[in-house]
């Protein structure tokens, strides 16, 4: 039996391959294999259950901020499906969306099931699934088409979509190897940082608004909150850092140095003055009392006792050492990060199928006509804010437009 498309993956971006593909062309045959039991597992859990199908970022120009791996790269994919075309997709199919403040965009039902369900109804007919099918090997055939190793049977079809999603290991690739593929080898990458002092821990909970972190020795850097944890910092700045900088801390073993200025839009001359200022207008008043620059109280006093100033100081008594000391921490603090931990059920994986293999106006690979790639298992990754899912929605729409 000969299928029209095979689509290797039951993931966001092959489900959405399929329900596109089978809605333009309902005369073809189509078959996802699936390696579990369950499809769109990891929609079903995103974004706490909620599924954060994408965001409200309707320039290109600035949407491609968003990816440390893709970039300027996927220009041609989003100017044929962005974050406005997935939003009207949905709605178009009865899901009602809303923008929450940060941008991120859920169903109004705050539940993923609804963006399953959408999706199952429209390939709930006429496509067959057939689960727990590892796919093991893909051969191109002298006369055009493809024959797909099964872990159960082979299969043979005219065209194939890849979209096996993410693969935290190089070796995950090896299926692929008839293809000869160029792999940017994998690691991970949207985490947080693991930093061994308990005094920091001691402050979990607690978060700023706008902090700035910087890789220290690199270039690399990132703004916005920062969250403190009994292991150390998250927050969507941390997350920044880890994902622009997952290649670099990799090569670090995770052993590496970050510097936290606790607010983005100081400058080290403003805070210098607005202490010197406040020393002279409060000189009696205990330093640890009074938290300055509308910081939490208890980053305030931790910041206080991490520049050896002690509890019961008066600002009058402030030596020009411990002056230094406390701008310092508070513009620049050193934090030596120790280990990495994976940020929930938003992780996501650097590194896969180079872009470079691959035509990005149609999904096709340059090498083998009628193969198509998409979804995480590319050298795509995004920030969490429903990026990684709009790159899934895109290059699996863009493909179904472009197979047949």
């Amino acid at each position: 039996m000969t299928w029209d498309l095979i689509i290797i993956g039951g993931g966001a971006s092959g489900i959405f391959c399929a329900a596109n593909a089978i809605e333009k062309f309902p005369q073809k045959r189509i078959l996802v294999l699936e390696k579990s039991d369950k499809l769109l597992s990891k929609v079903r859990i995103s974004g706490g259950g909620r599924c954060n199908v994408t965001h409200a970022c309707p320039e290109i120009s600035n949407l491609i901020k968003f990816y440390p791996r893709g970039g300027k790269k996927l220009i041609p994919l989003f100017k044929q499906f962005d974050c406005n075309q997935t939003a009207t997709w949905f709605e178009k199919r009865g899901v009602k969306l809303k923008t929450e403040p940060d941008g991120r965009v859920f169903p109004v039902t705050n539940s993923s099931d609804t963006i399953i369900e959408c999706l199952k109804k429209i390939i709930h007919k006429s496509v067959e699934i057939r689960f727990s099918e590892a796919v093991q090997s893909i051969i191109p055939l002298p006369k055009g088409g493809f024959e797909l190793k099964g872990k159960n049977e082979l299969y043979f079809c005219e065209h194939v979509f890849v979209a096996a999603g993410g693969i935290p290991k190089l070796q995950g690739y090896n299926w692929l190897d008839p293809l000869a593929f160029r792999i940017e080898p994998p690691v991970p990458s949207l985490f947080t940082f693991n930093i061994q002092e308990a005094k920091l821990h001691a402050l979990s909970g607690i978060s700023v608004k706008n902090a700035y972190i910087k890789i220290s020795g690199t270039k690399i850097e990132a703004y916005g909150p920062l969250l403190i944890t009994h292991w150390g910092l998250s927050g969507p700045a941390t997350l920044k850092l880890s994902a622009f900088g997952a290649r670099i801390v990799e090569e670090k073993k995770y052993q590496f140095e970050i510097q936290v200025r606790w607010d983005a839009d100081w400058t080290e001359e403003w805070l210098r003055n607005c202490i010197s200022d406040y020393a002279s207008s409060h000189p009696l008043r205990k330093i640890a009392n009074h938290s300055l620059f509308n910081l939490p109280q208890r980053i305030w006093l931790y910041l206080v006792d991490a520049s050896n100033i002690s509890s019961d100081q008066i600002w009058s008594q402030l030596s020009k050492k411990s002056n230094n000391r406390l701008i310092e921490n508070l513009f620049r603090m050193p934090f030596q990060v120790a280990g990495k931990t994976t940020y929930k059920d938003e992780f996501v994986t650097c590194g896969g199928i180079s872009l470079d293999e691959i035509d990005l106006h149609t999904m096709q690979s340059k090498k083998w006509p009628g193969l198509y790639v998409g979804g995480e298992i590319l050298d795509i990754d995004g920030l969490t804010g429903g990026f990684n899912f709009q790159s899934a929605w895109a290059s699996g729409y863009v493909a179904a437009q472009n197979i047949f």
